[in-house]
């Protein structure tokens, strides 16, 4: 029997011994968790770590039912949907030093998540090209240069 997200979730939590309210949403086509807590900087991290761990063993559980999953996007108190817009707000900065002086820049190293949120906050965008190395470091930089 397939659990749900919630379901999955909730569990995961309940072992660690948290007492939480989770939520279902919808966010830019995604499922998002949201998770509502008296203590939100212990399920964050001290640089979102701990946030990432959950979204990652959700996602790992949810695949390996069957029927595979969806994948979601586990939230704490909104969290990540501020830093989501802040970093897109960021590189939108960049982009348009790009449009100005047509010479490409990079961004800091970006986790795999982070690196999703900025190549698609760019590809329909048609000045702007965003690349980033396929090798297998955990973090990367994003070039973001002019479309040619």
């Amino acid at each position: 029997m397939s659990q749900t997200p919630v379901e999955v979730l909730d569990t995961i939590l309940g072992y660690l011994g948290f007492a939480v309210e989770i939520e279902e949403q919808e966010r830019d086509g995604n499922r998002v968790l949201q998770i509502l807590t008296h203590e939100p900087e212990r399920l964050i991290g001290r640089r979102d770590e701990v946030i990432d761990d959950l979204q990652y063993l959700v996602n790992r559980v949810l695949a390996s039912q069957e029927p595979p999953g969806e994948r979601v996007i586990v939230d704490v108190e909104h969290h990540r949907a501020m830093r989501d817009d802040a970093l897109v707000e960021k590189v939108r900065h960049l982009a348009q030093a790009v449009r100005s002086t047509g010479c490409p820049i990079q961004t800091e190293p970006l986790n795999s998540y982070d690196r999703r949120i900025v190549h698609n906050a760019f590809k329909d965008d048609p000045q702007i090209a965003t690349w980033s190395p396929q090798d297998d470091a955990r973090v990367k930089r994003i070039t973001i240069k002019p479309r040619t």
